[in-house]
Formats: C-alpha cells, sequence, structure tokens
C-alpha cells in the first residue's frame, strides 16, 4: 500500500472555468473543495438564512450552475470540471 494515492490526493486537471474561480491546476480534489469553500466565504456566498446552500456569483455558477445549490450537490457538480 505504500505510495499508493487516494482519489483525494491524486492531481487532477481542472476546466477553464473551475480555474477562474480557484486558481491554476493541477490540484488535488482536497485542494480543489477547499479552495472552492475559501471562495464562498470570502465572497459571502452562502445563504444566510441556510448555511448549507451557496448563492452562485457569475464566476462559480459557471461551475456549478446558476440556480441555489445545495453544498451536498456542489461537489457532484464541480467533479464534472475536474479530469
Amino acid at each position: 500500500m505504500a505510495g499508493k494515492t487516494n482519489a483525494l490526493q491524486k492531481p487532477v486537471q481542472l476546466s477553464g472555468e473551475l480555474e477562474a474561480v480557484i486558481g491554476k491546476g493541477p490540484m488535488t480534489r482536497a485542494q480543489v473543495t477547499s479552495k472552492i469553500w475559501e471562495y464562498i466565504k470570502g465572497k459571502d456566498l452562502q445563504d444566510s438564512k441556510d448555511k448549507r446552500q451557496i448563492n452562485p456569483d457569475d464566476k462559480l455558477s459557471a461551475v456549478i450552475g446558476k440556480d441555489q445549490i445545495s453544498m451536498f450537490k456542489m461537489t457532484a457538480a464541480v467533479s464534472k470540471h475536474l479530469t
């Protein structure tokens, strides 16, 4: 098992839309998730009444869609931008 990396530690390529939000890849999935949360918190995109809901701005909507999205569905939306 030594030397094997799991899916979270393996660097992935990012789409142009995702790079516009979190910066240049490649990054690990863990880094992508962390950077997306930094972006969401930095831009105050969590719904004020329900913190589990994300209200995407123009940049983030290119990645996860224009509608409000639950933080649980966001990971699946973001994974479409990783290769």
